[in-house]
């Protein structure tokens, strides 16, 4: 066998450590890693699944860099249920 470079040994997080460090829903990761926008999870065995802890550091380490603008509040005064009729009220 020749001389080939050493395999590079990177840690693995499942799901509870990955919950730890990222507190977002489940289904809210699953869409994100579907478009593209979380590290993907993949499969050590049919029942183990994991995620590369330096990917998800540098994700977050992303985020923190780029912060992400707040939603505007909607406007409840044209909601079809439940409308807010006057402002005065809330005071």
């Amino acid at each position: 066998m020749g001389q080939s470079e050493p395999l590079e040994i990177r840690k693995t997080i499942r799901r509870h450590q990955l919950r730890e460090m990222v507190p977002l829903a489940d289904s809210t990761i699953y869409e994100m890693e579907q478009r593209g926008e979380f590290p993907r999870r993949f499969a050590l065995s049919p029942r183990c699944i994991v995620w590369d802890l330096a990917e998800v550091h540098a994700w977050l380490l992303a985020r923190r860099a780029k912060p992400i603008h707040r939603a505007q509040h909607p406007d409840v005064t044209k909601r079809k249920s439940r409308p807010v009729k006057g402002q005065d009220r809330a005071r």
